[in-house]
């Protein structure tokens, strides 16, 4: 059974994470398989949004630890090195809009690959939690990165420190997620949403990304001119051309993604 299932549908790449008999949790055959797959992505002009979730109740357990222990298996730090890195620096690298559709809990490595997506959503039922410090670690894959920019220091070094488990509904209301869904519908909705974004002019998308990932580090004045250097870019675009003429002769615009 392939740990990872990808299939592309509507202008959408749909990334299911697949060992459900262990909540999803990560071992390397996973890990590389979803580099492979966010490079194909990447690189496949067919696929114009991202959706990322979770085979059966959870979403993703983090690591595996029955990998972690194995005499024969990766150390540490190379878990943390060549696994999960390149998983996040992917997913920020990737100028194409990426939602998270957490469907169960997210845990770990999965909760913080899931908040460092662009769009991160969740089934009501869903839950978060940074789970590192009940054995003894310390939050990994950018989650020491993320979650302060997103809830703020007190509230992330809490989280991180007491290992509570959050709810759907909590992470929302403290900004870490931007909505929660009815279980009844979430896999229909959140769906629906990648599907709209890959709809959407996602070259612009794309730049908009940049300059997040930019602001990230920047000034004010370092900002404004990132800015003013991507909306030349964006103003060049077919998106850019089709949207203004769409909108002047009153009819749905036809966006192409360049």
């Amino acid at each position: 059974m392939d740990s990872i299932q990808f299939n592309i549908q509507n202008g959408v790449g749909i990334i299911k994470l697949n060992r459900p008999n262990v909540f999803n949790s990560f071992n390397q055959d996973m890990a590389f398989s979803l580099h492979k797959t966010l490079d194909e992505c990447a690189s496949n002009d067919e696929v114009r949004a991202v959706y990322i979730t979770g085979e059966g109740k959870a979403f993703c357990a983090g690591q595996d630890l029955q990998e972690v222990t194995d005499p024969n298996g990766p150390e540490l730090s190379s878990i943390v090195t060549d696994h999960y890195n390149p998983i996040i620096e992917r997913l920020r690298a990737i100028e194409k809009p990426i939602v998270a559709a957490v469907n169960g809990v997210a845990a770990g490595a999965g909760a913080n690959i899931a908040l460092a997506c662009d769009i991160c959503v969740a089934d009501e039922k869903a839950s978060f939690i940074q789970a590192f410090s009940k054995i003894g670690l310390i939050p990994d894959s950018a989650g020491t990165f993320f979650l302060p920019r997103l809830i703020g220091m007190q509230k992330a070094a809490a989280l991180m420190m007491l290992g509570d488990k959050v709810s759907a509904t909590e992470a929302e209301q403290m900004g870490m997620i931007y909505k929660v869904f009815p279980s009844e519908t979430f896999a229909v909705d959140t769906l629906k949403m990648a599907e709209k974004l890959a709809k959407m002019p996602t070259m612009g998308l794309g730049l908009t990304k940049r300059a997040l990932n930019k602001s990230l580090n920047n000034n004010l004045t370092q900002q404004l001119k990132v800015e003013g250097e991507l909306q030349t870019i964006a103003g060049r675009s077919h998106d850019y051309n089709e949207g203004v003429a769409a909108f002047l002769e009153k009819r749905k615009p036809e966006f192409k993604g360049r």
